[in-house]
């Protein structure tokens, strides 16, 4: 047997989704390095699809080899399953045993910080992802427990320099006891900093007013000089004094205070990256190394220990405040856990009895008296009451519940007493579910994400030779330059304050919290309007959509038929209840949709129902019985050309009907025209509304559904949607393919749908947004689940997303602004390091601040307070 024949025999092709690339070169040094394994016969990188597909032999190379490979040259690789596009395929570790952790970070400054720590994690063997939050504080790590333990996956993190807790998921907690490591930890580090602020101050503003301001610059040096002539003896130099005093007041907030940044900066060199750290340390350095020789050898110069002490308190001042922004824009969650109930009172042993919520199980009986929270979800078996369910879907108007309807847990009983049998404990619970998917969208990266990295990949490096460039300029230019704006100092002093203001002023900071704190903020408002979006990039992609399209049964619809109207004929023998009344009572014996609907409006209506005799159910006509001593026969116009009965006078108004979309069924009472009923699945009340809106917003309206074109149209007309963008006739598996088909036209395409039946059309869309999802709020399919059977909210995530997206980009503008003017000025000796270092750190706050506003945000479809 040949080699080739061998070859060809064992050989495999398995797909890998890669992340991680930014350009053609980073698929050419994958594809270069996987060329070179023993085992590999081709590697091919698509780009454009962040796709791996890889040729080899099995028996001298493993997935997990390929996987490490790639993890080898930068990036991460996981192993596609069930499908050629990513977006469609399930996603599959290479390991059989995987598991997700989520750690509280504390000591991230900035971007780069949140880049070291996503890298010092993939490096780990065993990591396939992980994505760190820098606005919520967070790491979100995929791992095989088999190859590494959560203690190696924080000690990573701790050699990359921060701290880190394991933070349990949403589900496993309750209440005011949520992510209390957490809390602690961002508490104590918070406690620390503000110490090392006070610290910071009580020293930096005394160095800055006898050095700077000249009252005390004057005085305080003189006094000074004379003590210690008097208690030291000899002559002291006020000037001197006052170098000595800088240097005592500063050096402890140098080291001290600013240690962190020392060991940031030394982090980030070890990895070769640069980050806020890197800027403070070069900046504070230069400005106190300089000062010492300028106090001990060159004692003719000036010292700048004010410079580096206030730069050093001005970014601590601004990192408190940046992180009691940052707190604010986690209020969503925090006020989502504070819904939860801490009681229960159960039924055991024939007794009530109060226990703590975490220990009601599924089966028990619950009561809920007037006014209490209820504890858990579940199924009312007895009494009745209203509830009011806006903390979670956002409805005002509460809700009638009776036995045999759900409740929701953490909603709160108005006047009734109910018992209900406890269905969802724990993690199953809505609430528990809703937090885990906020908090999941919050920790997640919106691709737009990708271009602030991006830049702060090269940020630092780039504002480092910036600032030596702009030292060398000064240093040998600046007097022919500048001859007005040495100050008189020398042109070295110059170039070196000129030089450090320009690193100090950039902000990377800025640029990192402008996407994570705006996404937390809208998801957080999302959820509080009963829209619960998904991910960052669910979010991001709604903005874009051009094209929606709307099932009709369930969404536009009601789901389910109703009588609209019933009508006795002219000539009848009859009047218009006694027809209906034998109608209802002949068609309470069929199992037909329709007939239900005309039994439950007959029921409604509170009509008495007789007995029927000798029902019989003639198929694809209608039924027939005796009712009262009356032959009843109930039907369509083929089974009044079967009973000989003459119907045509009343065919216009029969067609006028159908024309609407409605089902009519005609009525015959012993052999004489009687009546027609007309039943049609009617549209919601919202529906027409939201469509107006969604068209004034200027997206294209579509409705797709399985009825004939003439009901269709009908449903559609009512709706305010055009003839033209009715999808009619399509059965459920091909829904997904006349999405595609709008796609195909270059339509960024939303899909509205129930979530089950709707579930490939959701999929394919852009965006799915699953409609009514009620306690089931973890769907599987699509981007974006909506709690409630209300049009309106599809508005609002629209909304929504599109002022998010406004939001971050007037952050990006802010950001990018601020440090395209503010380096310039600093380049040009406006400014001196320690105002530099100051404008720096409120850059920060301001772009926290600014997401904060989405805080603001109010649907423009706003429900009438009940």
């Amino acid at each position: 047997m040949d080699q080739s024949t061998t070859e060809q025999r064992h050989t495999t092709e398995a797909t890998f989704s890669v992340t991680g690339m930014t350009c053609a070169s980073c698929a050419a040094v994958i594809e270069k390095v996987l060329g070179r394994r023993e085992g590999v016969s081709e590697a091919t990188v698509n780009l454009a699809s962040e796709k791996l597909t890889v040729v080899y032999d099995p028996a001298l190379i493993g997935e997990a080899d390929i996987v490490s490979a790639v993890k080898g040259a930068g990036f991460t690789a996981a192993l596609l399953a069930g499908g050629e596009d990513p977006r469609s395929a399930q996603r599959v570790e290479v390991s059989s045993h995987h598991a997700t952790v989520q750690l509280g970070i504390t000591g991230m400054t900035c971007s780069s910080c949140q880049t070291v720590i996503e890298r010092s994690l993939v490096a780990v063997e065993g990591v396939s992802s992980a994505v760190v939050n820098l606005a919520a504080e967070t790491a979100t790590v995929e791992y095989d427990p088999a190859a590494v333990s959560i203690d190696e996956l924080v000690g990573a993190v701790k050699d990359a320099g921060y701290d880190a807790v394991v933070v349990p998921p949403a589900e496993e907690i309750q209440a005011e006891s949520a992510r209390d490591l957490q809390k602690e930890a961002q508490a104590r580090h918070t406690r620390r900093q503000r110490n090392l602020l006070i610290m910071s101050a009580s020293l930096a503003v005394p160095a800055f007013l006898f050095t700077m301001v000249p009252p005390f610059m004057d005085v305080i040096p003189a006094v000074v000089a004379m003590w210690l002539a008097n208690t030291v003896g000899g002559a002291w130099d006020p000037h001197m004094v006052m170098k000595y005093m800088g240097l005592v007041l500063a050096t402890p907030v140098q080291f001290i205070a600013g240690a962190q940044f020392y060991r940031g900066f030394w982090h980030a060199l070890k990895r070769r990256m640069g980050n806020m750290d890197t800027l403070i340390a070069i900046g504070t350095s230069a400005a106190y190394f300089y000062s010492v020789i300028a106090t001990f050898w060159l004692v003719e110069e000036p010292v700048f220990f004010e410079v580096a002490a206030m730069l050093i308190t001005f970014v601590l001042l601004g990192k408190l405040l940046e992180a009691r922004a940052k707190g604010r824009t986690g209020d969503a969650i925090k006020k989502l856990m504070g819904l939860a109930a801490k009681t229960a009172r159960v039924v055991r042993g024939g007794q009530e009895i109060d226990i703590p919520v975490e220990q009601v199980v599924a089966g028990d009986i619950v009561v809920v008296r007037p006014g209490e929270k209820i504890p858990v979800d579940g199924v009312v078996v007895e009494g009745s009451s209203s509830v009011d369910e806006s903390m979670l879907t956002g409805e005002s108007i509460p809700v009638e519940k009776h036995t045999g309807d759900t409740v929701i847990g953490a909603t709160i009983n108005k006047l009734g007493s109910f018992r209900f049998r406890a269905t969802k404990v724990g993690k199953d619970t809505a609430l528990a579910q809703i937090i885990r998917l906020v908090e999941d969208a919050q920790g997640s990266k919106a691709p737009i994400q990708r271009f602030a990295d991006y830049i702060s990949s090269y940020f630092v490096p780039a504002v480092v030779v910036i600032a030596i460039i702009t030292f060398l300029v000064w240093l040998f230019l600046g007097p022919t330059l500048f001859p007005g704006a040495l100050d008189d100092l020398t042109p070295f002093v110059k170039a070196l304050l000129v030089g450090t203001a320009v690193l100090v002023i950039a902000c990377p900071c800025a640029l990192g919290l402008a996407t994570p704190t705006a996404i937390m903020v809208g998801t957080g408002k999302g959820a509080e309007n009963g829209v619960l979006i998904k991910s960052g990039e669910a979010l991001e992609t709604t903005h874009k959509t051009e094209a929606i399209v709307f099932d009709k049964t369930g969404t536009l619809t009601h789901g389910k038929p109703v009588v609209t109207e019933y009508e006795a004929f002219d000539d009848a023998t009859i009047d218009r209840d006694g027809f209906f009344r034998l109608a209802a009572a002949l068609e309470r014996s069929s199992e037909h949709p329709l007939a239900e609907a005309i039994v439950a409006h007959a029921r409604e209506a509170g009509v008495e129902l007789p007995a029927v005799d000798g029902f019989a159910a003639v198929p694809g006509h209608g039924v027939e019985g005796e009712v009262e001593g009356r032959r009843v026969v109930l039907g369509n116009r083929k089974l009044m050309v079967r009973e000989g009965v003459d119907v045509s006078p009343w065919a216009a108004r029969t067609e006028q009907l159908e024309g609407e979309g409605k089902t009519v069924m005609l009525t015959a009472i012993d052999g004489v025209p009687a009546g027609l009923i007309a039943v049609a699945d009617t549209l919601k009340p919202a529906s027409r509304e939201a469509v107006e809106r969604l068209r004034a917003m200027g997206i294209e309206v579509f409705m797709i559904t399985g009825d004939n074109r003439l009901t269709a149209e009908a449903i559609a007309a009512q709706a305010g949607i055009d003839r033209e963008h009715v999808l009619a006739e399509v059965l459920p598996e091909h829904k997904a393919e006349e999405v595609a088909k709008l796609q195909e036209r270059g339509l960024s395409v939303a899909m509205v749908g129930d979530g089950i039946n709707d579930t490939p059309a959701l999929a394919q869309a852009d965006i799915g947004i699953a409609m009514g999802a009620g306690t089931d709020v973890a769907m599987e399919t699509g981007g974006i689940v909506l709690m409630k059977d209300d049009l309106r909210d599809v508005v609002t995530a629209i909304e929504l997303s599109r002022a998010t997206i406004r939001r971050i980009r007037w952050n990006f503008v802010w950001a990018l602004g601020y440090n395209s003017l503010g380096i310039p000025i600093a380049a040009l000796g406006f400014l001196r390091p320690e105002l530099a270092g100051g404008a720096m750190a409120l850059s920060s706050v301001s772009v926290v601040s600014s997401s904060l506003l989405l805080r603001r945000f109010k649907p423009s479809m706003r429900r009438a307070e009940g």
